[in-house]
């Protein structure tokens, strides 16, 4: 999973996004999650993508409770839910099986402007720093004895102000550095570049991009000439508005 190369796994992304976006029916739903399971095993990437899951917990929480609240059925509501979900594990996977150099090449080949491409994997290897950094502020805070856990809601995010703060500052001085680390490398001067490695398609990048294509054209035939069965709660809340 690691070595395939990217294009095949962006399009295998996109077909569960794709997927995802076509139904709210939660059976359907459910396939596409539990499709992506073999798949992130044999990447060996377990523990973090159950990290990434937890994290988004608080957020899949959120859009379930605001479409129950407003008034939306308590099926579609965990429907919206799981869509997040299995999208959200999609690019998950992507994300954990791409390296950032490996994602910069398949843009540049796909003719994206390297300055573009170049803004979006630097964002990418940005992200791990960031959370490295937050937690070492975070650390550092709880030491001078910031509790995060405890109060209510109000309170709590109140307790975050000292940790966004740092990590904003920081964040405003790596992009400083970086700037001035590229305009000292006559960054954009050359409109041609060169790559030194040209991703190649195997023989299971070809099997990937073929099933990813079936998987779509069966998911749209399902969607449009197939009646799922559908999953009936009769609870629902009246609307606030």
């Amino acid at each position: 999973m690691h070595r395939m190369d990217p294009r095949a796994k962006f399009l295998l992304t996109c077909g569960f996004f794709a997927t995802s976006l076509m139904f709210t029916n939660i059976f359907a739903l459910t396939v596409a999650f539990l499709l992506q399971i073999p798949l992130i095993l044999l990447a060996k990437t377990w523990q973090r993508w159950i990290r990434s899951m937890r994290g988004g917990l608080f957020l899949g929480v959120f859009i379930f409770a605001m479409n129950f609240l407003f008034g939306t059925s308590l099926v579609l509501s965990i429907a919206y839910t799981l869509r997040f979900f299995t999208i959200m594990s999609a690019f998950s996977f992507f994300f954990m099986t791409t390296s950032a150099d490996d994602l910069g090449l398949a843009l540049e080949q796909a003719h994206v402007p390297y300055a573009i491409s170049f803004t979006f994997t630097t964002a990418v290897r940005l992200v791990p720093t960031m959370a490295v950094d937050a937690q070492t502020v975070i650390d550092a805070q709880r030491s001078r004895g910031l509790e995060l856990d405890r109060g209510n809601l109000i309170k709590r995010v109140k307790n975050y102000i000292p940790i966004l703060i740092p990590l904003i500052i920081s964040a405003i001085r790596r992009s400083v550095e970086l700037a001035e680390a590229l305009e000292s490398r006559a960054f954009g001067v050359s409109e041609h570049r060169i790559a030194i490695v040209t991703l190649r398609m195997k023989p299971t990048d070809y099997l990937v991009t073929f099933a990813t294509i079936i998987g779509l054209l069966i998911a749209t035939f399902i969607y449009f000439f197939i009646p799922l069965p559908v999953l009936v709660i009769p609870i629902q809340l009246p609307r606030l508005f």
